[in-house]
């Protein structure tokens, strides 16, 4: 819990219990106005913002989590080949399979949406289970989310991390499934890809919380002076990167999933705060991506957030 929530929550309280204190306070006390008409300001004042804490949470909890936008972006990267110009990734993560708004059929339109986008590499960073298997189950079994992936097209393949609620409930069961359909998952491994003449790599590091990083093990495989595209789960092994990594892709953080109007993210997931939360980060170099994600964790909540699928295109900086 952060500043930032209890900050939102006394404004609520404090706003609720001054008009309720106001509307009950005698005439005789009012240093504002006297008679009838106060009263009923008052009780208007106080409708309004009831009626907009509503809103704002039918909003929050059953229309933007079912909602799923495609985002373009694009990244200028120094000494980015040429050769690789205009390289056109879709970048997806934290379907939380099973949970709110997230079902077989959500599943296959995200699928749609993605090949709509025509990218020449989808990558997913992890967490496509919902639940951890104990406390909070999970609705939606690898045997069954799986196959309805396995039609993502691309080129250049489908490679995916996996994250801490997919360890937390299985990690060998959902990489099984996932390969089994086609997304190939990549564990502290690195993947070479060749396209139009020339190649890059794609090294998928394991999770953060929940397993060890072979971070330098995993570069030392890939040959000196290739491209080095990174895929993670969790955004706060950027600072751990070396330079040859020119472009590190992640998610977990779900943006927050909460993003109040002046006040910011509610609550954080990474130990950074919001330095790693969503977006396009450049530090001592190189580049970092963190994407939204599609569900939900913990509460089934999105406000200010959509779930998201994005179209990345690198180019040379």
């Amino acid at each position: 819990m952060t500043v930032a929530f209890v900050v939102t929550v006394a404004i609520f309280l404090g706003l609720l219990l001054f008009f309720v204190t106001e509307i009950r306070r005698p005439v005789r006390d009012s240093k504002w106005d006297h008679g009838p008409r106060r009263r009923k300001r008052l009780r208007l004042a106080l409708i309004v913002i009831l009626l907009l804490m509503i809103g704002g949470l039918c909003w929050a909890f059953f229309i933007e989590p079912t909602r799923l936008v495609t985002r373009h972006a694009t990244l200028h990267i120094n000494q980015w080949p040429t050769g690789l110009s205009d390289l056109k990734i879709a970048v997806l993560s934290d379907i939380h399979a099973g949970g709110w708004a997230i079902d077989d059929q959500k599943l296959r339109l995200i699928v749609e949406r993605t090949n709509q986008l025509q990218p020449d590499l989808i990558v997913i960073a992890g967490d496509f289970v919902h639940g951890d298997g104990r406390r909070n189950p999970n609705t939606l079994a690898p045997e069954v989310f799986a196959p309805a992936l396995k039609d993502f097209r691309a080129p250049l393949g489908v490679y995916a991390v996996l994250g801490n609620h997919d360890w937390w409930y299985d990690g060998e069961r959902v990489r099984s499934a996932l390969e089994a359909n086609g997304i190939k998952v990549l564990e502290n491994q690195a993947a070479k890809i060749e396209t139009r003449g020339t190649s890059f790599w794609l090294a998928g590091f394991a999770d953060l919380w929940t397993r060890p990083q072979y971070i330098d093990e995993t570069i030392a495989g890939i040959p000196q002076g290739e491209t080095v595209i990174g895929l993670a789960h969790n955004p706060d092994i950027f600072p751990s990167l070396p330079q040859r990594v020119s472009l590190l892709i992640g998610g977990h953080t779900h943006g927050g999933q909460v993003r109040l109007p002046l006040i910011g993210t509610v609550v954080h997931v990474s130990r950074f705060n919001d330095r790693y939360e969503v977006g396009h980060v450049v530090e001592n170099g190189h580049h970092l991506f963190v994407t939204t994600g599609i569900g939900t964790s913990i509460v089934p909540v999105r406000f200010g957030v959509p779930p998201e699928i994005v179209l990345l295109t690198v180019k040379p900086g």
